[in-house]
């Protein structure tokens, strides 16, 4: 058990500073909901792979779909504009609307 424990923080610390590197909003909840997964499953006594999978895909759909700051965020690397730059100064208007 005291094996399990020290693992949290260690995996926590590496998702961290995994996640501080990421372009993409997904792999951030992804590795944040991993720690947070094998985290929960080690301090439940539950399978650390099937909670840390489990964290891994609702925090990468979590991440997916939030906007951390409602700003500009300019393009993303598949050249797609972000939503909260059109009609701002040096983006062109909404096409959509």
């Amino acid at each position: 058990m005291k094996t399990k424990l020290l693992l949290v923080p260690a995996l926590a610390m590496s998702t961290l500073s995994l996640g501080a590197c990421a372009e993409n909003y997904a792999a951030e909840g992804a590795g944040i909901g991993a720690a947070a997964g094998a985290g929960i499953a080690a301090l439940t006594g539950g399978d650390i792979t099937r909670y840390a999978l489990a964290g891994a895909a609702a925090g990468g759909l979590g991440g997916y779909f939030v906007d951390k700051n409602d700003g500009c965020d300019g393009y993303d690397r598949d050249g797609y504009l972000d939503a909260d730059c059109f009609g701002t100064r040096g983006y062109p208007a909404d096409p959509r609307r």
